[in-house]
């Protein structure tokens, strides 16, 4: 008998107060009737109290007193139980839903049947860490990785960053891993700087036999929220202008934290018309301004001038881009030199 099913026999006698039949047994632990009454002969062998009575009112019985307390979790199942946030998905990615569905069956089968005026939580809440159109997870698997990083050593990685064509190698300190808004990523320190180095562009690594030397009293929940909150609210520009009312609800959806949306009277110069409302994009650079180009006419960049500039360049870019074809010169032909 696997652990597997092993837990999940016991579990669904344990929650139940009155006889279950071996159909409904094998039904619950994708088994074989044949399989389960094996199984229930090994554990009445191994000592646990299970009653089988035979016959059409006759049922299986988990009675009092059994030799294991199923709510005891091990340690692989605690840490799971730690894991904020994962659902699922991020769980097998991480090669630990077997641990994770375990725990949680635990735990429900200390609360199954417990009286009370309203659902439990979990019965009306669930996750799912995908963002929309997600279309899966790329490159790396974070539970191949996961074990070096367990290990606290230092890594060499070979990293391609977003900017470059190839990959290079390079040796960081990690922290761990993080899971947000569908990627994961492997944070770590570079030369003691924090860095958030994504799954999808690390091709290989090599653990190293050297102790990771992490930054004093730094975490890792702690290197996350220094790293996150640093891009979040970096602007080296605010770009100012107005746009469609109609259009304020996608701006705040396509641009999150990065745009603010003025209230009637608190944006910056020029006021905006009955039908528009004033907003500020924060920038890290100029070359973000073509996070606009989507709104079309239906925005005004008023401010900064070098920014009204640059998205003049990249619409003009796109009407030659789809420019029809300029028909040939149909003019009266090529000229001759008049005979001599």
């Amino acid at each position: 008998m696997t652990p597997d099913r092993f837990f999940a026999l016991l579990l669904a006698l344990q929650t139940r107060r009155d006889p279950v039949t071996t159909t409904d047994l094998a039904a619950e632990t994708g088994v074989s009737v044949r399989t389960v009454l094996r199984d229930l002969r090994w554990l009445q062998d191994a000592g646990f109290p299970v009653l089988v009575e035979r016959g059409r009112w006759g049922g299986v019985t988990l009675l009092p007193g059994g030799a294991l307390d199923t709510a005891r979790l091990t340690p692989a199942e605690r840490d799971q139980l730690a894991l904020h946030g994962l659902d699922d998905r991020q769980r097998h990615q991480l090669g630990a839903a077997a641990e994770g569905r375990r725990a949680r069956e635990k735990v429900a089968a200390r609360t199954a049947g417990a009286p009370g005026p309203l659902l439990p939580l979990s019965a009306v809440v669930t996750t799912d860490s995908r963002p929309w159109f997600w279309s899966g997870t790329q490159g790396l698997e974070p539970s191949a990785l996961a074990g070096d990083v367990r290990r606290g050593v230092r890594l060499r990685i070979r990293y391609r960053r977003a900017a470059e064509s190839a990959p290079t190698w390079q040796l960081v300190d990690p922290y761990g891993l993080l899971a947000k808004a569908g990627r994961w990523y492997l944070v770590a320190d570079s030369s003691g700087t924090p860095r958030l180095y994504s799954l999808e562009r690390l091709t290989e690594w090599r653990p190293t036999t050297s102790p990771r030397r992490l930054r004093p009293g730094i975490s890792l929940a702690d290197a996350v929220a220094e790293l996150t909150t640093g891009w979040e609210t970096a602007a080296g520009l605010r770009i100012h202008g107005l746009l469609a009312a109609r259009h304020a609800e996608r701006a705040r959806r396509i641009l999150g934290s990065r745009v603010t949306v003025h209230r009637t009277g608190e944006g910056p110069a020029p006021t905006p018309g009955p039908d528009q409302v004033a907003i500020t994009l924060s920038c890290r650079d100029l070359e973000e301004v073509r996070q606009l180009l989507p709104f079309g006419a239906d925005l005004l960049i008023t401010a900064p001038p070098e920014a009204r500039s640059r998205l003049r360049e990249l619409a003009a870019e796109v009407v030659s881009q789809y420019a029809e074809p300029q028909p040939a010169d149909k003019g009266t032909g090529p000229s001759h030199p008049a005979p001599s």
